[in-house]
Parts: structure tokens; C-alpha cells; sequence
């Protein structure tokens, strides 16, 4: 077992930590410490990240950086929604929901550009913010106990957290799919659709911080990715066998969903897959019916138009989105009914996709600052 050298205190939101490596270098490891609330992400914990993170990019004895979280049920369920909910229902709710998404974002694009490794733990259950910060690091590990979805169509937001971007990336008409359904993927999955890089059995951590130790680290950040990636491959090839995937024996089903003209479409095909023998698919399709009219059309329409945007434009344009989200009572109206009350009823302002007015969609993507005032513009 690794001793690590405690850099802050052991019961802070995110716990920081030095292993010693045997050549002088040292493998920093940031550990999400909320497993009560299955780590989910709020700003105190986005507030310690992200200096974190940058002081380690600029340390030349750190080589690499572990993310991961506490206890055995999740990396990260997401983003703090029940604080985001509470401030809907106050009078500052829109500068809240502003300050959280714009240094949520930031972060996120921090780790997307981070020049020295960052390996995620992904053990357990990844969703919304918790896939924010797993899809930007450069080595992703998955475990048989993976569950990771974007389900935020359930509390009538939509895929953000770069999900413009790496939900676009995914074979054709996955990533569609997964929005509108907020389908949960196991580790197989997650590597099909490019959101996971290698497998490992989730009992390994501590061996892997073990090995993580014993690397004769360099001192070039392209040494060491390439280090972690050699150590990580041999790793995934004495696991068990990974579960079986979902997604591909439906894999043709879904890149149909480019052949239909509208959302509408789209939607009666999903439905009318043959569910009756998969769980996993028949789950989706509640999902989708239960689901806000009013996310699918932005899901649908939000995907369409990022359709080629770089990362930052995405980040750019989701964070206007989510600030409106705060808006149309929409999301505060899911969030009540899955997290607040649980009555599981959210009543949705409207009842199917044709019925949801395109000006009102036409509102989440209109300019919301100047370009040279928006919080993200420095990115």
C-alpha cells in the first residue's frame, strides 16, 4: 500500500494527496469527498479543484494527476442540483446558476487542455458534472461497476458539460440517443462511445496507486503520457472480461435516427425498438417517455447546431443555456419532483415534442452578453 502525504485536511470536499514515486517525481491525487452524496459536485469543490490543478501543472516534480473519488458507489452522480434548485427558488437564482455553471465550465475546459496526464478513476456511478470532468482527462479508467449517463432530460436540463461537444463525437446517432433517453452505459459502452480509454477491475486502485509509484517517471509531459498509457494497457489486459456492451447490437438501429426528417420521428423510432427481451433498452424508452418535451427538442436541436463548433464555442453557448434553464421554470419543475418532493410527477409545460413552440428554444441560443463580456470569453 502507497503512503501518501496528506496536503489538506482529510475531511475537506476534495481531499489533496502526494505519492512519492522512487525517482523523486510524485503523483498527485485529488479525491472527490462527498460519498454521501455520491460526491456530487458543488462550487465549494469546483472552488478547490481548479487552483489545485493548476499549481500541480506548474510543480516540475508532479507528473501526472489522479482524479477520483471517495468510496466505493461513485466518482461523481453530478452536479449539486438541489443547491442550483434552492437558488432557482430565490430572488439571485440567475447569478447563482451563473457563477456555478461559468466555473463549472471552466474547470472542465481546464482538464480538456491539461498538458500533463490526468487519469481519472471512473468506478461506480459518473453522471452530468461528474462527465464533465471525466470526458476532458487524458487517460480514463472504467470499471465492471461503471455506470455513466447524461440523464439530464429526466430534470428538464439538457447534456451540458461539453456534451455539445463529445455527445456529437459518438458513433452516428448515439450520442442523440443518449441525450434523449439519458441511457446509462457500463464500461464496454463508455470505451465504444469514446468517453473511457482503459479497463481495470475496481478492487485494483490501490495497486494501481502502488504502480503508479514504481514508474520511472520523466521529465517531459509527453514522456510521462506515454508512460501512464504503457502501464494502463498492461493493466486492462490482466482484468476480467469487461461486461457486454448494450449499445452495439442496436448500433445500426440508432444511426437510422439521421434518417428522419424531424424530432418527432426520431422519437416514434426509438419507442418502437423491440424492448420486450433488454432491460437497458426498455429503461431508455421510459426514460424518453417520461422525460421533458421540452429538453428533447433542445437536446435535438442543441446537438444539431454544435454540429462542428470547437470546444470552447460549446462552452460558450451551454453556458447561456443553462442560465436560461434557470429561466422556464423547466428545470427547477424536474429537480422538485425527482430530488425535492420525489413525488416522481414534474409537471412538464408541455405534453409532447410537436407541441413545444420554436421561439421558446430559439430564446436558449440567443446572445446573452457581449462577446467580449461573457464569463467564458478569456478561455
Amino acid at each position: 500500500m502507497v503512503e501518501l502525504q496528506l496536503l489538506n485536511q482529510a475531511d475537506a470536499p476534495v481531499v489533496f494527496e502526494l505519492a512519492h514515486c522512487n525517482n523523486g517525481m510524485k503523483v498527485a491525487v485529488a479525491t472527490l469527498n462527498a460519498p454521501k452524496a455520491l460526491n456530487a459536485l458543488n462550487l465549494e469543490m469546483i472552488r478547490l479543484l481548479d487552483p489545485q490543478l493548476k499549481a500541480w501543472a506548474e510543480d516540475e516534480q508532479i507528473a501526472m494527476v489522479l482524479l477520483k473519488g471517495a468510496g466505493e458507489k461513485a466518482f461523481c452522480a453530478g452536479g449539486d442540483v438541489v443547491s442550483l434548485y434552492n437558488a432557482m427558488a430565490a430572488e439571485d437564482g440567475n447569478n447563482h446558476l451563473e457563477v456555478f455553471f461559468a466555473e463549472e465550465y471552466r474547470l472542465d475546459y481546464h482538464i480538456h487542455n491539461y498538458d500533463k496526464p490526468i487519469l481519472l478513476w471512473g468506478n461506480g456511478i459518473i453522471m452530468g458534472g461528474g462527465l464533465g470532468l471525466m470526458a476532458g482527462a487524458s487517460h480514463r479508467v472504467v470499471t465492471e461497476s461503471s455506470r455513466i449517463a447524461m440523464p439530464e432530460i429526466t430534470i428538464g436540463l439538457y447534456p451540458d458539460v461539453g456534451g455539445s461537444y463529445f455527445l456529437n463525437k459518438m458513433p452516428e446517432g448515439v450520442g442523440l440517443l443518449l441525450g434523449l433517453t439519458g441511457a446509462s452505459i457500463n464500461a464496454t459502452d463508455a470505451k465504444f462511445v469514446g468517453l473511457a480509454d482503459h479497463y481495470m477491475d475496481g478492487e485494483r486502485l490501490d495497486m494501481l496507486l502502488h504502480n503508479l509509484s514504481e514508474v520511472n517517471w520523466g521529465k517531459t509531459n509527453v514522456l510521462n503520457h506515454e508512460k501512464l498509457t504503457q502501464l494502463l494497457i498492461s493493466l486492462d489486459e490482466a482484468s476480467h472480461i469487461p461486461p457486454r456492451s448494450e449499445i452495439k447490437p442496436l448500433a445500426d438501429s440508432f444511426a437510422q435516427l439521421a434518417e428522419f426528417d424531424t424530432l418527432e420521428a426520431q422519437v416514434e423510432h426509438i419507442l418502437a425498438l423491440d424492448s420486450a427481451e433488454n432491460k437497458w433498452l426498455s429503461k431508455a424508452q421510459k426514460a424518453l417517455k417520461h422525460g421533458s418535451p421540452l429538453s428533447a427538442v433542445l437536446i435535438q436541436t442543441q446537438l444539431k447546431r454544435a454540429e462542428g463548433l470547437s470546444l470552447k464555442e460549446c462552452f460558450l453557448r451551454e453556458l447561456a443555456m443553462s442560465v436560461h434553464c434557470g429561466e422556464v421554470g423547466e428545470f427547477r419543475e424536474g429537480v422538485r419532483a425527482l430530488l425535492i418532493d420525489k413525488d416522481g410527477q414534474p409537471q412538464w409545460q408541455f405534453k409532447t415534442v410537436t407541441d413545444v413552440d420554436s421561439a421558446v428554444i430559439e430564446r436558449f441560443f440567443a446572445p446573452r452578453w457581449e462577446e467580449s463580456e461573457h464569463p467564458l470569453a478569456d478561455l
